[in-house]
This record gives structure tokens, C-alpha cells and sequence, in this order.
């Protein structure tokens, strides 16, 4: 499906596709994130993020919370380490509503005092049930870990302490000092003619202020080979390896994804699963992942098992990760990764709100949309050679750094 991308004259983008369909999705993008949170100030991005919904010059929360789903509409929102995201799914005569309520909350939300102190016990709950849960809370501490240092290197929801202090003023100077109109990107697919569209987009968002801003992210360091284990009050070991990796302009990238889904990727026939939960029955879950930045990225490898089993568990994931290094792919198993790949990524396609999401980061980060063909021909491409040389660079466990959760004594 082809995309079109409309400019607004305070900085904001829009890409638009159209879709002859009765449902329409309508995200808002914004490139700010936890990692552009000053130091005493960590959860400023994601507090944000809540506070969106409560209150504004003209609507109060309850009207916030009715103004879509009053015509059955979806309206959510997250937080990563780069980004803050609003998305809303609604039915095709609904498209201004959608836009005007986004217009409204990220340019008129009052923050009021009641509200804020409110979404405070409410993120403090959700820290809480974080921590309950250590396969979840182990993956921001290895960030800690490989990331130290950098404004990569802190948990989303932020420190307790830090959160409690937080001020009206501190919302306000972060979203002075990162919410740059140039850095904002709007994504709408639906049953609309361009020219409605654009017409709709300059009478809702054209008159907000442009907002030009100056912003260096923390460069990341060099990491340095660490093992940590971390007692807790647990019934499972839970590990986790990795290392540095490629940023989204690196021209590897492509060549990682594909081995990375081939190790511990979507699906039961993942080299992992197969080497360790199939054959020897050990580990419920054992996955491996890849996380782009825009200066950086990470590899990882997570599993939880017992402890009795967790050495046999890690050697075998280093027999994997060698084998990967040492060997290149046969042609046999380079194409059935490439036809595996290719049709999981042509699936993700259905998901259309996750699609037009994927659009506007793209127009984001390249200032264009790239198209599945385009993906699928950087695919196609990728030979043994390259890929032998991007497990090297990456899968070596003697380059990892690993962290551990441990049943205590």
C-alpha cells in the first residue's frame, strides 16, 4: 500500500495510507523518551504519558476518557526509551474526533495537582507488580547493566523516589525541552480521500506553535565484560546474555534480524527452542531479541529454568551461539530462514494499527516509509558471508555480558 506524507507548516508530519475499510487507526509519535530524562528525573517521560488523559483546557478526564469511546473507539498510549506514542482505533466518520482529542492533550493538558498525585499511586502500583514479575523486571535490569552510564541504562516507570518528587514543573520543563514539532509524526490509515485529510489536519493542528529544540542524546559506552548474580526471592533462576549491537541506519541490522529470528525468534522451530526446551526439556521459555536505538542496539538472550538445570542450559546456548560463529549457514537453511522470515513479517501486515505505527516511526527516523517489497528485497539479498561475519561480530559469548536471578539460600 502506498503511502502519503503531508507537512505541516509548524514542523509536524503526517503519513497517510489509504485503506477501504470501515475501521480507521490514528497514532501520534513523539521522539521523547525516558532516555531524555535529566538525572533526579527518571519517569518523567512515562508519568507524561499518563497524565495525557487527565484534564485539559477544555475536557475534563471523564471526557477525555468518553470522547471516543462513546462511538465505540480504542484509545490507548506507551512509553520506550525513545519514544512516546497515542493510538487510537475508531470507526470511519470518527477521524476528527480522534485527531481533535490528540491535538487537545498534547498541547492543552492542564496537569493539575489531584490528577498527578493520583497517576503517582497508580504507577507506583505498576512498579510494584513489575517487580513481582523478574522475567519482566530482569530485561530492564541487564539494560541497566549493558547501558550504564547512558540515558538508555534506567527502567521506563522511573525510581519511586524520583517519581514522588516530581512537579508541575518538571512536566512542563521536559516537554519544553524534548517535545520538538519537527519530531512529532502523526499516522492515519482509513477510508479517506488525501485531499480531506489534509484539509482536516490544518484545521485541527495547524495553528499549534513550531517548536524548534536543540538536543543531544547520552552517547553509549564502550561495555565491559561483567557477570552478575542477584539473589531473590524467587523459585526459578532467571538468566540473561548479550552484548552491543547495530543502530537502525546500520546496513547489518537486516542481517541481525534475520539470524536473530533464526536463533530465538518468533516460533516454536527457533534453533533455542528446539536445542534446549525440545530436546532436553529444559527452560520454559527461551527467547532471544533484538532492540534497535537510533545510536545503538542490543542483542539478548533471556531464559528462566530450574536451578539444577541453569549450567547445562547456559552451555548449551554458548554451543548454539559458537556454532553460529564458527559455521556458515548452508544454502538449504539460509533460504528456509528467508521464506520464514519474510512471511511472518508479510503477516505483521494485518495488524494495521501496529503497521501505521511502524509508518510513522519510519518517517521518524528516514523521513520516508519503508515499503514491505523493500524489506523483502534487503532479505533476499543477505548472503552466508555476511551473515557469518555479523555472528562473529555480535554472538561470541566471550564479548557478552550476562545477569542473573537467583533463588536466595
Amino acid at each position: 500500500m502506498e503511502y502519503e506524507i503531508i507537512r505541516l507548516s509548524n514542523g509536524i508530519r503526517v503519513v497517510f495510507q489509504y485503506q477501504n475499510l470501515p475501521i480507521t487507526h490514528v497514532c501520534m509519535v513523539i521522539n521523547a523518551g525516558s532516555r531524555d530524562e535529566s538525572e533526579g528525573k527518571f519517569g518523567v517521560a512515562h508519568f507524561i504519558e499518563h497524565l495525557l488523559f487527565k484534564r485539559t483546557e477544555k475536557r475534563s478526564t471523564q471526557q477525555i476518557i468518553d470522547y471516543l469511546e462513546s462511538v465505540g473507539g480504542d484509545l490507548n498510549a506507551y512509553t520506550t526509551k525513545e519514544y512516546t506514542c497515542v493510538h487510537a482505533s475508531i470507526l470511519q466518520p470518527y477521524l476528527n474526533r480522534a485527531l481533535d482529542l490528540f491535538e487537545d492533550i498534547f498541547f492543552h493538558s492542564t496537569f493539575p495537582e489531584v490528577e498527578m498525585d493520583k497517576e503517582k499511586s497508580v504507577i507506583v502500583d505498576e512498579m510494584a507488580s513489575y517487580l513481582d514479575s523478574p522475567e519482566e523486571s530482569i530485561v530492564d535490569d541487564f539494560e541497566d547493566l549493558i547501558f550504564k552510564g547512558s540515558g538508555l541504562g534506567h527502567n521506563i516507570l522511573g525510581l519511586e523516589d524520583q517519581l514522588l518528587a516530581l512537579q508541575k514543573n518538571d512536566i512542563a520543563d521536559f516537554m519544553q525541552s524534548n517535545y520538538d514539532t519537527h519530531e512529532m509524526v502523526i499516522g492515519i490509515t482509513g477510508n479517506y480521500k488525501l485531499k480531506e485529510v489534509e484539509k482536516l489536519l490544518h484545521k485541527v493542528f495547524g495553528g499549534i506553535t513550531q517548536n524548534t529544540i536543540s538536543r543531544t542524546r547520552n552517547d553509549v559506552s564502550p561495555i565491559i565484560e561483567q557477570h552478575i548474580e542477584i539473589p531473590k526471592p524467587i523459585n526459578q533462576v532467571h538468566y540473561m546474555l548479550g552484548s552491543l549491537a547495530y543502530d537502525y541506519r546500520d546496513e547489518r541490522k537486516t542481517g541481525l534480524l534475520l539470524l536473530n529470528n533464526m536463533l530465538g525468534g518468533m516460533g516454536m522451530g527457533s534453533i533455542l527452542n528446539l536445542s534446549i526446551r525440545e530436546k532436553y526439556g529444559i527452560a520454559y521459555t527461551i527467547e532471544s531479541n533484538y532492540t534497535i536505538f537510533s545510536d545503538t542496539g542490543l542483542f539478548s538472550i533471556y531464559l528462566g529454568t530450574d536451578e539444577e538445570k541453569v549450567e547445562k542450559a547456559k552451555k548449551l546456548v554458548f554451543k548454539e551461539l559458537f556454532k553460529m560463529c564458527d559455521q556458515s549457514l548452508s544454502d538449504v537453511k539460509l533460504k528456509k530462514a528467508k521464506q520464514k522470515f519474510i512471511g511472518q513479517i508479510a503477516l505483521t501486515e494485518e495488524n494495521r494499527m501496529s503497521m501505521i505505527i511502524s509508518a510513522a516511526k519510519n518517517v521518524m527516523d528516514y523521513n520516508r516509509v519503508i515499503l514491505l517489497d523493500e524489506v523483502i528485497e534487503k532479505i533476499q539479498h543477505l548472503d552466508n558471508t555476511s551473515l557469518l561475519a555479523i555472528a562473529q561480530d555480535v554472538f561470541d559469548p566471550r564479548k557478552m555480558l550476562s545477569l542473573s536471578f537467583v533463588p536466595e539460600d
